[in-house]
């Protein structure tokens, strides 16, 4: 017999028939021998409907009370759900996230949760009884008893963190698509059901939009070791496994409050190339790559940062034994992308060998500002200076001073806590497993770019401390190559992206900043798109990236920006161009399946 924690979102319970629908697979389950928890949203727009009445009555809602409404309506969906489990027969009963013991941090409309006390659902539990959970609420640590609410997601949320505290066998989540897909099917009809992902593939790929499951709750799968489903609430299809390697045993206090970098990685054996002033123009990345590729040159970060004028910079990192190789294939190309062969100003190849790579990694970065910033500032403590910076949502890479590597890694692991750093290896997938899993388009990012920061330690904690403390998250982050000289001193431009509505505010405060630091130009572009690949098999296999910007190239589609770790490649391209690039990227890498899914209104 099995223990499963089951999650319908608001369109499985959309109405009475589909709640009756979900009770007949409840008990299904519950006649096949198992004991379940069911974890349920509000019905179909409930919760929309909610947020307008409130915005009716005041056009800034306080949170505490905004907590209160929004907590009703999953309270209505439990009580109906354990009536229809009744009706037909099964012992059921509704319990709201404080009943079952949910407790969180003191923040409404967005606390994490920090232990769940199982009691009470362990003996209702032995009783026979199905427990059906209002999802995305809880109740505040202390005295007060606040009730709170987990925020986007949070029943996903709920639904996982239940799984974890009473070690559940699997946890099921059942939503309007047949698993997870290789890509948004509103965007890409064709996109193909995956039969498993890893949680560090899921992480990036609901990180970047895929609505399916939202971050929080695959962090908690992965650090927890929750085998985790994702199933369609309309048929009996397998769905999609979500896996994840054994992890440490954790404990189940601050469940969401866990260290949020897990291991500190480095190094040594990188070498950088980088080719200053190629033109800005849709090919050039895809030209430059494809050579590389065809050269078998397996390439580690790739960077582009913001165009300056007519031309942009492009960086990326070998393994020293290979470098010979790839500036060949550089100071090869070189001539033939200068816009007039005998400019030798244009199109320069730098190389540098003494590097290395160090990266902060963790799920529970994700949603925290004040992670990266806290890394740089380390680094600027140590005397450490920055070369090249690259980000995911669970990994942040710089690259540093060889001689500074030992130094960089002795303070980030202390000041993370860190006492021993796991190797880093690629996530086991089936054998036959595509080395790309998934395409993600991001329409609500804006890219900022600040020219001229003084190249020295300190300067990235300084401008990522700021956001932090205003508790702006900047997503992709990426550091010039070029040094512009200004009054005798070495200038680097940095561009990264930030969520669209936080990007007025940015601007605002970076614009200050710059005018009393004496930092250059802040740069806003809210008109872009940021595609994304996602997979744990691309480590190891050349002409990937190449692959990308070909496609990218052949559809006359520029890239702005370019940011790289293990297991995604990222483009930011011109907004109007972001679902086009969705679509030909998904093609070019036979993600296709024969199968067209239309996700239901």
């Amino acid at each position: 017999m099995s223990l499963i924690v089951q999650k319908y979102g608001g369109s499985s319970v959309g109405s009475v028939d589909r709640i009756q629908a979900v009770a007949q697979r409840v008990y299904k389950t519950v006649k096949a021998g198992n004991s379940l928890v069911v974890v349920v949203s509000a019905m179909g727009k409930t919760t929309d409907g909610l947020v307008k009445l409130a915005n009716e009555i005041s056009p800034n809602p306080n949170r505490r009370e905004m907590d209160m409404l929004l907590s009703t309506g999953e309270q209505v969906t439990i009580a109906l759900l354990s009536m229809a489990l009744q009706e037909i027969g099964q012992p059921a009963i509704s319990m709201t996230g404080a009943q079952v013991g949910i407790v969180t941090e003191a923040q409404h409309t967005r606390a994490r949760i920090l232990r769940i006390e199982t009691d009470r659902m362990e003996r209702h539990l032995q009783e026979g009884k199905v427990i059906v959970v209002a999802g995305f609420q809880g109740i505040s640590h202390g005295t007060e008893l606040e009730i709170t609410t987990l925020g986007r997601g949070g029943s996903d949320t709920s639904a996982v963190a239940l799984a974890a505290a009473l070690r559940a066998d699997f946890c099921e989540i059942y939503t309007d698509v047949p698993g997870i897909l290789t890509t948004d099917p509103r965007l890409v009809p064709e996109a193909q059901l995956m039969d498993e992902i890893t949680c560090d593939e899921m992480l990036e790929l609901a990180s970047l939009g895929a609505k399916v499951l939202h971050p929080r709750a695959v962090e908690i799968a992965r650090n927890y070791g929750v085998p985790l489903v994702v199933r369609s609430s309309w048929t009996d299809a397998p769905g999609t496994w979500v896996t994840s390697t054994k992890q440490p045993e954790r404990p189940l206090v601050d469940l969401e409050l866990a260290r949020p970098v897990d291991a500190i990685e480095f190094d040594t054996n990188q070498a950088k190339v980088a080719l200053l002033r190629v033109p800005d123009k849709p090919g050039v990345a895809s030209r430059l790559f494809g050579e590389i590729s065809q050269q078998n040159v397996d390439v580690d970060l790739i960077i582009q940062s913001i165009h300056d004028g007519n031309s942009n910079d492009i960086a990326f990192t070998v393994m020293t034994s290979i470098l010979k190789k790839a500036e060949a294939v550089a100071d090869a190309i070189a001539p033939v992308l200068r816009s007039n062969p005998t400019k030798l100003d244009e199109a320069e190849v730098l190389v540098e060998e003494d590097i290395a790579k160090v990266s902060i990694v963790g799920a529970g970065m994700i949603g925290r500002p004040g992670v990266a910033a806290q890394m740089f500032a380390t680094l600027a403590a140590a005397g450490v200076n920055i070369q090249m910076i690259s980000t995911s949502e669970v990994k942040v890479s710089c690259v540093v001073d060889a001689k500074d590597c030992d130094r960089a890694v002795a303070s980030l692991s202390q000041a993370f806590e860190i006492n021993t750093s796991p190797l880093h290896s690629a996530s086991s997938l089936p054998a036959a497993a595509s080395a790309v899993r998934g395409v993600a388009l991001d329409l609500n990012q804006a890219r900022m770019a600040i020219r001229h920061i003084p190249d020295k330690p300190g300067m990235a904690a300084q401008l990522f401390g700021l956001l932090a403390q205003h508790n702006i998250s900047v997503d992709t982050i990426i550091q010039s190559q070029r040094c512009h000289i200004i009054d005798g001193l070495p200038r680097r431009d940095i561009a990264f992206t930030v969520a669209r509505i936080d990007s007025e505010q940015a601007k605002t405060m970076l614009t200050q900043a710059a005018i009393q630091h004496g930092w250059g130009e802040v740069i806003l572009d809210s008109a872009i798109a940021k595609v994304s690949i996602v997979g744990s098999g691309m480590e190891g296999q050349p002409g990937i990236a190449a692959k990308m910007f070909a496609a990218l190239a052949h559809h006359k589609i520029n890239i702005q920006m370019i940011a790289t770790s293990e297991i995604k490649i990222t483009c930011v391209v011109e907004q109007e161009q972001g679902v086009k690039a969705l679509q030909v990227i998904h093609e070019a890498f036979g993600l296709a399946g024969s199968e067209k899914f239309v996700v239901p209104a």
